[in-house]
């Protein structure tokens, strides 16, 4: 049900990617209760001139380490599971691969369960 996009600077090792697919994931599946194999996940770099941010909006410290995150799910989530997720995705970045908790910008993209194909020109959801 979530698909994952992770925008970072250019230049991270695999084993750091890696990590921060795993720490969304994590969240998502304690959270969200998402299943362990509904990963659907895709990592991103950028160069500088490709990788534009508020480095003080709303009085948060940014830099270049920043971790841009969006994760499109079903709208069937509650705002107090959705700080939750933020939260936990903050804590497992904190702790793998040791992402400053300023550097995790989450954006959720709510979408009708109706306008997910997860292969086969089906909606698997959609009534």
């Amino acid at each position: 049900m979530p698909f994952t996009r992770i925008a970072v600077r250019a230049g991270k090792p695999a084993a750091y990617r890696k990590a921060l697919m795993q720490g969304v994931h994590l969240a998502l599946m304690e959270v969200f209760k998402a299943p362990e194999d509904d990963q659907f996940m895709i990592v991103t770099e950028h160069d500088a001139d490709n990788f534009v941010f508020g480095r003080h909006y709303l009085g948060i410290e940014r830099s270049d380490d920043l971790v841009m995150i969006q994760i499109a799910v079903s709208n069937t989530r509650g705002q107090d599971q959705k700080k939750a997720l933020f939260a936990q995705i903050a804590e497992n970045l904190a702790r793998d691969p040791g992402v400053r908790r300023e550097d995790v910008f989450v954006n959720l993209v709510d979408v009708a369960r109706e306008n997910w194909s997860f292969g086969n020109g089906v909606a698997q959801y959609g009534t």
